[in-house]
């Protein structure tokens, strides 16, 4: 499990617009939100919750273990680094982060060894515990099933699906989509292949990118556990790109069927519709 209702957790952007209409849901799904991040509105609070001028000076004052970014783009690099610094583990929701700045970002979590989530995602939620992001929270429910996806509100349809039928999750993770992103389906599919609490995994991709390709191959050689997937855009006409950064359709690579050949040779059953990624699982 990556965190529980007990994980204290930090907010970036605290007394922003999104930040704190999110800091009350969050706290609302049981989200243990310790402290906020304002540079200059320090000694102030949102929603009961204390706001400090930086991660440091919250720090100092919290255990923390866990921050979600909800700054504006051109501050996320800034943001991001001294959440790092602090040894904390990030989600950034923003969109339109500088893919530049999104390298440096990778390259710090990746020499902190901390865990990244994002940009332009949804986060992550273990349902029945804790949620750092801003999926809404009553259409999940606890259970095996890991999900890792690149589409928010599909993750969202999918997973409603899910709960209907009584498929509870036990960690589901947007990793966004973004060219470059922090943890990826590799990432995510070694770490859902270790947790004993996950029997089954559930990649949702789209066209695009080469990302479920090499899932593909990381899963032949690393997964033991069943995987089932569904693939956006499936009917796109040729030539058609996905709304996504990474979603980008190239010398033949990043189709609908070639994803789909790739990961069916791996073993992953792979769902025509979101409906049916039910059957699949069943």
């Amino acid at each position: 499990m990556l965190f529980s209702s007990t994980t204290p957790m930090l907010v970036q952007g605290i007394t922003g617009h999104h930040g704190s209409f999110h800091t009350k849901l969050m706290l609302e799904y049981g989200t243990n939100i310790v402290a906020g991040v304002t540079p200059g509105k320090g000694g102030q609070e949102v929603e009961g919750v204390p706001v400090y001028n930086s991660v440091a000076e919250a720090k100092a004052a919290h255990e923390v273990e866990w921050s979600i970014i909800f700054v504006p783009a051109l501050f996320v690099l800034d943001a991001a680094l001294e959440a790092i610094e602090a040894g904390l583990h990030i989600v950034i929701i923003s969109e339109h982060v500088p893919v530049h700045d999104v390298m440096k970002i990778l390259d710090a979590a990746n020499k902190k060894q901390v865990f990244f989530v994002g940009p332009n995602c949804p986060g992550i939620i273990v349902p029945g515990e804790s949620k750092l992001g801003i999926m809404p929270g009553d259409i999940f429910m606890p259970g095996k099933v890991g999900v890792l996806s690149r589409s928010g509100t599909l993750t969202y349809e999918i997973v409603s699906h899910l709960t209907e039928a009584g498929v509870g999750q036990q960690c589901v993770i947007g990793i966004g989509g973004d060219t470059i992103n922090g943890v990826d389906f590799l990432e995510g599919l070694a770490m859902m292949e270790k947790d004993d609490a996950i029997d089954t995994i559930l990649l949702i991709g789209e066209i695009g990118g080469e990302a479920e390709e090499r899932a593909a191959t990381f899963i032949k050689k690393e997964v033991t556990k069943p995987v089932v997937a569904y693939i956006a855009g499936r009917t796109a006409p040729p030539g058609k790109t996905m709304g996504h950064a990474g979603a980008i359709i190239s010398q033949g690579k990043g189709t609908f069927a070639s994803k789909k050949k790739a990961l069916e040779e791996a073993g992953v059953k792979v769902a025509a519709l979101p409906k049916d990624v039910i059957t699949l699982l069943a």
